[in-house]
């Protein structure tokens, strides 16, 4: 299984962005998403996650700016960024967990590889 983030750019401060996030792959069901993101000499934290349900979470610091949604047709989970910040300058990565095939069936987490959000006048 591959996740595929896109959507990342360059943009000023109270601009937008919309993140795309596609796993592709023996898929059998994602549960889980979760948009993670690291900006330079800091940790990796959680800032959004949507269950199967659709039930979301978001970090205080991105509440009501920030909303996740997600095409389970499509094994797809989107990040709407709005009201854009200098602070939220970083690598933005999409987390997964789910069943896919390979053989047999097995249940794993997976990680896509990043996309750039750099917010700047």
């Amino acid at each position: 299984v591959q996740l595929q983030a896109s959507g990342g750019g360059l943009v000023q401060p109270g601009g937008s962005l919309r993140l795309s996030c596609a796993a592709s792959g023996s898929i059998v069901k994602i549960n889980n998403w979760g948009w993670y993101r690291q900006a330079p000499g800091k940790q990796r934290d959680l800032v959004a996650s949507i269950t199967s349900g659709g039930s979301t979470n978001y970090a205080d610091s991105v509440k009501g700016r920030f909303t996740t949604s997600r095409d389970a047709a499509k094994n797809t989970v989107y990040l709407q960024i709005n009201s854009l910040k200098p602070e939220d300058t970083a690598v933005y990565y999409c987390n997964a967990d789910g069943a896919y095939y390979s053989g047999t069936y097995y249940y794993d987490e997976f990680w896509g590889q990043g996309t750039l959000v750099t917010v700047s006048s």
